[in-house]
C-alpha cells in the first residue's frame, strides 16, 4: 500500500517547527515558492570553523514545507555551508527520482518519499534547505 502524502509523520513534523528568528544573524535568507507561495526565512550564525552555531527560521508554508523546515532545524547546528548544499542537492535528486534514497547523512528525509510523484510539492519541500544553504554561504563570505 502506498503511503499517503500528508501522513502522520509529515503532520507531526509540521507541528514541531523549531527555532524562532535570530536578532542579529550573520546572514538571513528568504526563499519563496513561485508555485504555492510558501515562504521560509532562515537566519544563521557561523562559528570560527564555518559551521552553523545558531539557527533561526520563520516558516509560512504548507505541511510539507513545515515538515522540511522541522527536519532542517533538528540537524542544522554544526553543519557547514557545503554540507547544507549537499543535503539540499541530495534531497532535490531524491525528489526528482535521480537518487534511490534520501541523503543518509540527514535523518528523516525519507518521509518525503510519498511526495516524489507530486512535482508541484517539491519546491516547498526544498525551500528551507535552499535558504539554509544560501544563508550559510552568505555568512561564510562576510
Amino acid at each position: 500500500m502506498t503511503e499517503t502524502l500528508y501522513n502522520t509523520r509529515i503532520l507531526r513534523l509540521a507541528a514541531s517547527v523549531p527555532h524562532a528568528r535570530l536578532d542579529t544573524p550573520h546572514a538571513s535568507v528568504m526563499r519563496v515558492s513561485p508555485v504555492c507561495g510558501s515562504r521560509v526565512t532562515v537566519d544563521v550564525d557561523l562559528d570560527d570553523d564555518g559551521r552553523v552555531s545558531r539557527f533561526g527560521q520563520e516558516v509560512r508554508a504548507c505541511a510539507l514545507g513545515q515538515a522540511s523546515a522541522a527536519l532542517l532545524g533538528e540537524h542544522i547546528v554544526g553543519r557547514s555551508a557545503g554540507e547544507l548544499a549537499q543535503a539540499r542537492d541530495g534531497l532535490a535528486a531524491f525528489m526528482k527520482g535521480e537518487a534511490e534514497a534520501a541523503p543518509a547523512d540527514w535523518p528523516g528525509l525519507d518521509v518525503f518519499a510519498p511526495a516524489r510523484p507530486h512535482k508541484a510539492r517539491h519546491a516547498s519541500i526544498l525551500l528551507a534547505f535552499d535558504a539554509a544553504a544560501a544563508a550559510a554561504d552568505q555568512a561564510g563570505r562576510r
